[in-house]
């Protein structure tokens, strides 16, 4: 599903240039030429990124992006004159991501918008589990205390199944049915000695997985 970036500038030629790059890369564009009708928009649409200029009539740039911040974490880009330096502090102060002075290449600011998807998208598959240890689903990886883990691929998919339910206590079965699939015929020991490597490796973090005496273990996030 297509992006969807509100654009506010009270400038119709600069909306148009700036949605005109934007839309070939596959984005849906929103147009606002004053703060309230951002701020309306942004109450009512689904937004997954906001260009804002500061110089805007009723509420300015910088009511819009406080406005925002209150309830929403998304990107918000400030793409504005305005080129001083307490002016960029102060935007980055109240929650701005990105700061672009005009004039600006629009091939920039596109780069700037693919980028901060990009690393939304990467923050998205990281888990964290424990202070120190993250699951990074989309590489397929985990880390302890940024350092990163030689797990084997069955390793990680435990870890994966028992992180996913945390709190809840899983039968040796459960495990061996959803990690090693419904017709593997193996022994439920397997369970165990992928538990004890996987503990190994964990280290300091191993009793994070907790065994539960006669049917099966826990993943017990630290309190």
């Amino acid at each position: 599903m297509a992006k969807t970036v509100l654009l506010v500038d009270d400038e119709l030629r600069m909306r148009k240039l700036v949605a005109d790059f934007l839309s070939r890369e596959g984005y849906f564009i929103l147009e606002a030429a004053n703060g309230q009708e951002a701020l309306s928009l942004f109450s009512r649409e689904k937004i997954d990124l906001v260009i804002l200029d500061i110089m805007i009539p009723e509420h300015d740039g910088w009511t819009v992006c406080r406005e925002i911040r209150k309830n929403s974490t998304i990107p918000i880009i400030m793409l504005t004159a305005k080129g001083e330096e307490a002016d960029q502090l102060f935007a980055f102060d109240i929650g701005a991501d990105e700061y672009i002075v005009k004039p600006f290449s629009p091939k920039v600011l596109t780069a700037r918008v693919n980028a901060l998807f990009r690393r939304i998208e990467q923050e998205k598959s990281k888990t964290a589990l424990d202070g120190g240890l993250v699951i990074d689903a989309a590489a397929r990886q985990v880390f302890l205390d940024r350092q990163l883990l030689d797990l084997s691929p069955k390793e990680y998919e435990l870890l994966t199944y028992l992180a996913e339910n945390t709190g809840n206590a899983l039968s040796r079965q459960q495990i061996l049915d959803h990690v090693w699939t419904y017709d593997y015929l193996g022994e439920l020991r397997t369970v165990d000695t992928h538990i004890n490597r996987l503990r190994t490796k964990l280290g300091p973090k191993s009793d994070l997985i907790q065994t539960i005496r006669g049917y099966g273990y826990r993943f017990e996030a630290a309190k």
